[in-house]
């Protein structure tokens, strides 16, 4: 999802890019249950359509659209309403080229510990090293009976992952991750807006670019 300073961000409309009207946190406007969007930002004309027949930007065309639900804010969720116990994995790829070297970043934290993961996985793109990232962090989890919460700003990963969307690329790397889920009593995947400073997120991102300088 591309943002910019203007209460605009870019998403994906019926397999076009369009412009998406955005409040000043960031969120879609509703207004009698439809987004209003442009094709070209400079347009006077304006569209309204369902909030549920858009898609990330970093989509695969033709995805399917009607399954899609809100992402979970992290900052909706009152402060200490988690289960103590709860293992937190924040998850970030990045790819310099798309395709291009790539890292991974992976920050877990469990109680008062945390584990950061910077690595090279050599050529990919953004999507696969998100998708790996995430693979990591579940590895990572010795006792999957306790609730674990997987955050992303990766908006193809979260409707892989959650939302039932068919994978077209990357199979393989999807499969081994939707199998590696159902070890799990507790997982939610909560999608987080990028770039926004959220602390976990921001580290993870770190990780993953630093990772991208490293040899793979």
């Amino acid at each position: 999802m591309t943002t910019d300073d203007s209460g605009w961000i870019r998403m994906r409309f019926k397999q076009n890019k369009v412009w998406v009207a955005v409040d000043s946190d960031g969120k879609i406007q509703i207004h009698n249950g439809k987004a209003l969007i442009k094709y070209q930002k400079e347009q006077d004309h304006e569209y309204r359509v369902r909030e549920t027949d858009l898609l990330p930007l970093d989509a695969e065309p033709g995805e399917s659209s009607a399954k899609i639900r809100k992402p979970v804010n992290p900052s909706s969720i009152p402060s200490g309403s988690e289960d103590p116990n709860c293992i937190r994995i924040y998850a970030d790829g990045a790819s310099s080229g798309n395709p291009g070297p790539s890292g991974i970043g992976v920050l877990l934290r469990y109680r008062e510990h945390e584990k950061e993961i910077s690595r090279n996985i050599g050529l990919g793109t953004n999507n696969i090293a998100e998708l790996e990232a995430i693979r990591t962090g579940l590895l990572e989890v010795k006792n999957p009976d306790l609730p674990v919460r997987v955050y992303t700003d990766s908006g193809y990963a979260y409707g892989l992952l959650t939302l039932g969307w068919k994978a077209k690329k990357n199979t393989e790397l999807v499969n081994d991750i939707r199998a590696l889920m159902k070890r799990f009593k507790n997982l939610t995947f909560i999608k987080v807006k990028g770039h926004s400073g959220i602390e976990g997120n921001e580290r993870a991102d770190k990780l993953a670019t630093s990772a991208i300088l490293q040899k793979a």
